[in-house]
């Protein structure tokens, strides 16, 4: 509506649009009208000051306080919402309620950003003028405002502004207002609001004055820098209007101080603006030739053309930026890589201003931005406003921080305010200890270049001393309490400390104190730490302290003893006497010793705990396979009843190998109604299930003939090939009906399907997995997004189809693992807990983007959930608020998603120890042989092996030219043991003994009468 006024500035008697529909479109047009009243009479009042007192006024009333007060009535129309009956009723007690929450609230955190928000919207419902202000004062000094937020205030403040002092401080807060963000609406909302002064004293020139830095501005923004433009040169061309029917009686000298003069101004806005590449132009262009009385110069028509050129490469850019949805990062981040290779400064950093308009909350922005202005434009003012801009949009991100101490430094600011910005920092609310310690480290360097060493004691030095021991109480008080850590294990802090003691004051005792500190805070293990303090004292200090440095690091040092030994024997043979030497070669010689134990035992340890581990994956694996296995011999046993009467018929020496077993048709296994299984009937048992079958529903039959259609038909091998527009869908159900009818309605809103092949077992049942085959790749990429959609109560798996044999280190993790300070991981949910009810409660400590309740396989929830806000502070605001909360009788822990490192299990021949060999693996498992692992082999047919008694003792010798393949016994077939088991016990010629030994289970068959009977 700013844009309107300022355009409709010229056509103060154009009459409005006939009837608005809408209550609100008839309030709009009427603040319209009123905008475009005050703009006339103050254009009025300016061409009176310009041509002066020879022009008399033909519109009577006009004074300095008629556009203050028509102009708050406009802005007043346009932002109160209507009129409000201030009743104490039952919401207004509630409100109350609210209000003093949000206050108690902000008095313990005060960068709880929403908070100020609710609170400002509550106080200004309830009227409370004085107390909204002050709200809006606090929020403005620690937050930017967004530019509702400040159209918000401004035109309350103008609805309320009554004199010069009132107009003045609404002066300030437009100031105030431009600072924060680069915001056209609120730049011409300035000018506008300026227009109503321009009777007081210099009114004119602030106008103009306005308007210059609003182009300046934003004159070059391609899409809304236009506004401003016609604003400021439909203002100077009102005035030309105004004085032109005057301007025939002013005398020659007159007229070209005043007349000619403004005429000019207009000319030189047109040209301006023509020589800038803007959208709209040749509308421009074709305007400016209406306008002007003269023809329009060469160099104009250049510049324009030049312009043109220039536009057309900046439209793809302005173009995507249209079309993208907010916040558009990566559209702004290319329209940034393609100005730095411009190089235009103004335009590098209207494109900066532009893009953190809408990603405000992106340190990496800003750091690249203010990382540009410290390069290469070098200007304080706009250096420390971008600085101070950056810290106040994303106070937890230290490196800002930082870079504003180093960027105050550079430009020569006070030390009392640099010290008030360090102080600023540190009650910002990092959310990692080692952000305290980085800040910490910034301004102590600061401090440490302020001081002038050449002097014993100086006020600086002081200073630096009782800052460093301020860092060490902070952090082991504050940071500790907070994080359960001090965030600097390594003592980064003490040892800059004991440098500058030892280095630039020539204080190694007080040097040598602090780094007897360091190693009592756990850091003696390490040898880098103690060849740090050695490298010390050898700079600064003398041989005696280097050598009992170096004796109590070859005690102490567990990571690296052989390099700390290395060092003090090449100090003792360059310095040392005899003795010295001596005693250095005992202590190495004892402690590398001592420490080759260690590491014996410890390589021992791990090659048992790795035995112990393979042993159990190959426990698991047997298991896998017997369980397998008992599956196919009970399948088998069912196929094979009917067979075995024919088979009886055999002498077992005639078979020379094991037979496979052949598969039946399903349909002959279930006789027709009435009928019975021939060699069934005499079995009263065998008869009732036959006739149990015979009775099944026929929706049963026709399961049973589809899982049949299923089993019996031909494989199609997967081919890889295909693997590009193909998908591999898991974890369905295996009870699903018809798998490729089911998925391929739900796969072809990603494209066009070429194939949905479901795997079945041996036995026709759908194996909960299939693959689909797209026509393209890109419906493949698609059909990726359907990851972990529900499918009858179960979260389906969609990935990308990789042979795993090719590419076995491929894995598949949608979710990152990484550090995300704006995501919390939430543990100790109720398992009733929703995902809305978590949401409702997440909601009240920021902008919830993403909340993924944790589920296993089937879909039940584990009690975990990941919450994604819309930036770190609010996470962080989360994180201090509900952990330990109680729900549902549940308390929940929350924290900062740090998912930890996934462990690798090493390959077995990696877990060897050096030099050394694996122990072999047990047969019967790591506790021995159980109660229930049976020997199914006849004792008579059991041999003591010689081998193995003697191997109690040692290890027996093979037989004299004996072969490793010859000292084994043969492996013989089933028929090979029917065939030994026949000569040795002519008894059982009668029985069929099917013996299993991968499955570890018999089957004797004993033929007693021309029936046969399951033994």
């Amino acid at each position: 509506m700013a844009t309107a006024a300022a355009a409709s500035a010229s056509e103060a008697e154009a009459e409005p649009k006939a009837g608005p529909k809408a209550e609100g479109e008839e309030e709009e047009a009427k603040a319209a009208r009123t905008r475009r009243k005050v703009f006339s009479r103050a254009v009025a009042a300016a061409t009176y000051k310009t041509v002066g007192p020879e022009w008399e006024q033909q519109e009577e009333g006009v004074s300095e306080s008629d556009g203050d007060e028509e102009y708050a009535m406009a802005s007043s129309a346009e932002s109160s919402p209507g009129e409000y009956e201030w009743e104490y009723d039952e919401e207004e007690e509630k409100n109350q309620l609210e209000i003093e929450r949000l206050e108690e609230q902000l008095s313990i955190n005060v960068y709880d950003y929403n908070c100020h928000v609710d609170l400002i919207r509550l106080l200004r419902l309830e009227g409370e003028l004085t107390k909204v202000r002050m709200a809006r004062q606090k929020m403005s000094e620690i937050f930017p405002l967004t530019e509702e937020l400040w159209l918000e205030w401004l035109h309350d403040e103008i609805s309320m502004a009554l004199d010069g002092l009132d107009r003045e401080h609404v002066y300030e807060l437009f100031e105030k207002a431009v600072k924060d963000y680069i915001c056209p609406n609120i730049w011409l909302e300035y000018g506008q609001y300026s227009v109503g002064g321009i009777g007081q004293k210099g009114g004119l020139e602030k106008v103009r004055s306005v308007f210059e830095r609003a182009l300046s501005s934003v004159g070059l923004h391609m899409t809304k820098g236009l506004a401003i433009w016609e604003a400021y040169r439909e203002f100077e061309s009102a005035i030309v209007e105004a004085a032109r029917p005057i301007a025939g009686f002013l005398s020659p000298f007159d007229r070209e101080q005043t007349f000619d003069s403004q005429l000019e101004k207009v000319h030189s806005l047109f040209r301006r603006q023509l020589a800038i590449p803007l959208y709209d132009m040749e509308a421009t262009f074709a305007e400016y030739e209406e306008w002007s009385e003269d023809p329009i110069p060469e160099a104009v028509i250049q510049n324009y053309n030049k312009a043109l050129q220039q536009l057309e490469k900046y439209k793809p850019y302005e173009e995507a930026l249209l079309q993208a949805e907010a916040p558009r990062l990566a559209e702004y981040q290319a329209y940034i890589d393609f100005e730095m290779k411009m190089g235009d400064p103004a335009r590098i950093q209207l494109v900066f201003e532009r893009a953190l308009v809408e990603n405000c909350l992106v340190p990496d922005l800003w750091i690249r931005y203010s990382q540009y202005l410290d390069q290469q434009l070098k200007v304080k003012d706009v250096v420390l406003s971008v600085h101070s801009r950056a810290v106040r949009n994303c106070p937890w991100t230290v490196a800002l921080w930082s870079r504003y101490l180093l960027a105050m430094e550079r430009h020569g600011v006070d030390h009392r305010m640099i010290s008030v910005t360090f102080e600023k920092a540190l009650s910002a609310g990092f959310i990692q200890a080692t952000d305290y310690v980085e800040i910490w480290q910034a301004y102590l360097d600061y401090l440490r270049r302020r001081v002038d060493f050449k002097q014993d004691s100086s006020k600086e030095l002081e200073e630096l001393r009782s800052a460093f021991s301020r860092a060490l109480e902070y952090l082991k008080q504050e940071v500790e309490e907070r994080f359960s850590e001090s965030g600097d294990p390594s003592c980064l802090i003490m040892q800059n400390w004991a440098r500058i003691e030892a280095r630039l004051c020539n204080n190694m005792q007080k040097a040598r104190e602090l780094w007897d500190s360091i190693m009592t805070k756990g850091n003696a293990k390490y040898a880098n730490m103690w060849l740090e303090y050695y490298n010390l004292e050898r700079a600064h200090g003398d041989t005696q302290h280097c050598r009992k440095a170096l004796h109590r690091a070859v005690q102490c040092t567990s990571d690296y003893p052989e390099h700390v030994c290395e060092v003090l024997l090449t100090m003792e043979r360059t310095e040392g006497t005899l003795e010295d030497w001596d005693i250095a070669i005992q202590k190495t010689e004892t402690r590398l010793a001592r420490v080759n134990e260690q590491r014996i035992k410890a390589a021992e340890k791990e090659a048992a705990l790795a035995q112990q581990e393979e042993e159990k994956v190959e426990q698991r694996k047997r298991a896998r396979a017997e369980k397998k296995a008992l599956k196919k011999k009970k399948k088998a046993r069912g196929a094979d009843k009917r067979g075995a009467d024919e088979d009886d018929e055999r002498e077992w020496g005639d078979e020379e190998e094991e037979q496979p077993y052949k598969r039946r048709k399903v349909e002959n296994s279930i006789p027709p109604s009435g009928e019975a299984a021939p060699g069934l009937a005499a079995d009263p048992g065998l008869s009732g299930r036959s006739a149990a079958a015979a009775a099944e529903p026929p929706s049963e039959q026709r399961e049973q003939r589809a899982a049949a259609r299923r089993r019996d038909a031909a494989r199609v091998p997967h081919d890889s090939s295909k693997d590009g527009v193909t998908v591999f869908v898991s974890n369905l159900p295996y009870g699903l009906g018809e798998p490729a009818a089911a998925l391929r309605p739900l796969f072809e809103a990603c494209g066009d399907v070429a194939e949905v092949r479901p795997i079945f077992s041996n036995r026709g049942d759908f194996r909960g997995y299939c693959y689909v085959e797209f026509k393209e790749e890109a419906a493949a990429a698609r059909a990726l997004g359907l990851d972990r959609q529900s499918v009858e109560g179960r979260p389906m798996f969609v990935s990308p189809c990789v042979d795993k044999s090719k590419h076995p280190d491929f894995k598949v993790f949608r979710y990152s693992t990484a550090l995300e300070k704006h995501k919390l991981f939430v543990s100790g949910l109720p398992f009733s807990c929703t995902k809305e009810e978590l949401e409702d409660i997440c909601k009240a400590h920021g902008t919830v983007k993403d909340i993924r309740l944790v589920t296993n396989r089937a879909g039940k929830p584990k009690g975990l959930a990941y919450v994604e806000y819309e930036n770190e502070s609010q996470a962080s605001q989360a994180v201090l608020k509900m952990d330990g909360m109680t729900i549902k009788e549940n308390v929940i822990k929350v924290a900062i998603s740090n998912p930890p490192q996934r462990k690798v299990p090493e390959k077995p021949e990696a877990r060897k120890a050096a030099g050394g060999t694996m122990v072999p693996r047990q047969i019967y498992g790591a506790r021995g042989k159980g109660r229930t692992q049976l020997s199914l082999l006849p004792r008579a047919l059991q041999r003591p092996s010689a081998t193995a008694a003697q191997a109690e003792n040692g290890p027996a010798p093979p037989p004299a030219g004996a072969t490793p393949a010859a000292t084994e016994a043969p492996k013989m077939s089933n028929a090979d043991f029917a065939k030994l088991l026949l000569r040795k016990y002519p008894l059982f010629q009668g029985a069929l003994l099917v013996y299993s030994y991968g499955s570890l289970c018999i089957r004797i068959t004993t033929r007693i009468s021309a029936t046969s009977h399951l033994v």
